[in-house]
């Protein structure tokens, strides 16, 4: 076999073939594996053995019997990038308002206005289509921040989306904003966990979501004391949006004080936070989601990604999408964005003084894309790194593509100059989701079709 076995249809079949076999067998030989393992790191001409849905083998020379061979020689593999907050639902709304530089029109035009038009469909494909792109883009993890749960069929139509596209997802529930809703939520949580959730070893997982603060839609969808109960009784973690600000801070030293931070609590922004804020966060082991393009292009509070702060106080933060309503849909751009403000922070800082600035690198971006991303959304011993005995979650990346080529540093590659159309193929679970650089099972012009429909329908169906 070639490089060219992964554009191959015969290995592809071969892998479908053989994938309902527990015991089914892959390497990938030849490849340099950045595994963002920190005791394995780089490895170069090496193979990685999958078996089943797990990795079970990463070095030189594996064993080849009985397996699927896929030789990568000329690519780079990598785990697959973790979303640690997207708002799904939006999907079919891209880029509607790409100058917004407001929050509050983003709220009043997305949450407000079109938002109570939603149906079940409509969850449905804005869904459906964010993680499809998703997985173009080499995002095999995504939490979707689904604040637009209106009825049971609304929620379940958004879980139904993540398990329709195969995508590793974390189903993160919401009541909505504005408008009339039928008040399931947060109760409903209890029938979803048993209907979608039940497994142990499993794609999906679910989550409690709610914001930081009752200023927006008041105290229902506000964490605090009963938001937490809940959650603890299911036995599921929280995500909190809309953390900035001296509100935010306050109620983050109220948390604090009434136990209700930790590794199961996951803070979104973080922007504009207090010193004793941060202190509390990184006292309690609290994980950071932040939004790199969202906070800088919307302008939220400081406008400038916590990253500093976050590491100030012990903490490595995950990486997110936001809204495409306004923001790019890759993690590529929230790996850049980030690296380039922090680094032009850091130089800033120390201009004229003689002082060294503490930039970061990319493999900093790389690990909080990765492994610091699945450690955020709670999965950091199922995927975000090349590690045996984690999901076989990962990245086939051509480096000898126009844009790649000579590869030099495989980190600064990945991160610096890939984009989608250089991820050859998209393993999930051990299952091929993108191959050839097409994702799969994916009937595009019946999906344009119900996209171009639903919004239609959304824009032009007056909010209730």
């Amino acid at each position: 076999m070639t490089a060219s076995d992964t554009t191959s249809p015969a290995v592809l079949e071969q892998l479908r073939r053989r994938s309902a076999d527990p015991n089914r067998r892959i390497v990938f030989t030849g490849a340099t594996i950045v595994t963002m393992d920190p005791e394995r790191g780089v490895l170069d001409s090496a193979d990685l053995l999958v078996e089943g849905d797990t990795i079970t083998a990463v070095g030189p020379d594996l064993s080849r019997d009985g397996a699927v061979v896929v030789d990568a020689a000329g690519t780079v593999l990598t785990p697959g990038f973790v979303d640690t907050h997207r708002h799904a639902w939006q999907t079919q709304l891209r880029r509607i308002m790409p100058d917004v530089d407001d929050l509050g029109r983003y709220v009043m035009s997305t949450l407000a206005g079109h938002a109570p038009s939603y149906r079940p469909q409509d969850m449905y494909v804005g869904t459906r289509l964010a993680a499809l792109t998703a997985i173009d883009s080499g995002i095999t993890c995504m939490l979707d921040f689904s604040h637009n749960s209106r009825t049971r069929e609304h929620s379940d139509a958004a879980v139904q989306a993540l398990v329709d596209t195969g995508i590793r997802g974390v189903h993160a529930s919401m009541g909505p904003h504005f408008g009339d809703w039928d008040r399931q939520w947060p109760q409903d949580l209890t029938r979803l966990k048993d209907r979608y959730f039940a497994g142990d070893d499993q794609l999906l997982t679910l989550r409690l979501a709610a914001l930081a603060t009752d200023e927006i839609a008041g105290p229902t969808l506000a964490y605090g004391p009963e938001l937490a109960r809940t959650a603890r009784d299911l036995g599921i973690a929280v995500s909190v949006d809309a953390v900035f600000g001296t509100s935010s801070s306050q109620a983050v030293l109220r948390w604090a004080k009434d136990g209700l931070l930790g590794p199961d609590v996951t803070l979104i922004h973080a922007t504009g936070l207090s010193t004793l804020a941060w202190q509390a966060i990184g006292d309690s082991g609290t994980t950071i989601a932040l939004a790199p393009t969202s906070d800088a292009q919307i302008g939220l509070e400081t406008a400038i990604p916590a990253i500093d702060e976050a590491l100030s106080v012990g903490v490595r933060p995950g990486l997110s999408i936001d809204v495409e309503v306004a923001l790019a849909s890759d993690m590529f751009t929230q790996m850049r964005a980030l690296h380039t403000i922090q680094r032009m922070r850091a130089v800033n800082a120390v201009y004229g003084t003689g002082r060294q600035p503490a930039r970061i690198t990319t493999h900093d971006v790389l690990d909080f894309a990765t492994l610091q991303g699945a450690r955020t959304n709670g999965l950091q011993g199922v995927t975000g790194s090349l590690t045996p005995g984690k999901k076989a979650d990962l990245l086939v990346i051509r480096a000898e593509d126009l844009n790649n080529m000579p590869l030099n540093d495989p980190i600064g590659t990945v991160v610096l100059g890939s984009d989608a159309r250089n991820i050859s193929a998209v393993l999930i679970n051990g299952v091929p989701r993108k191959w050839n650089g097409r994702v799969l099972d994916v009937d595009l012009p019946t999906l344009r079709d119900a996209v171009h429909a639903s919004r239609e329908y959304v824009l032009n169906t007056p909010a209730a």
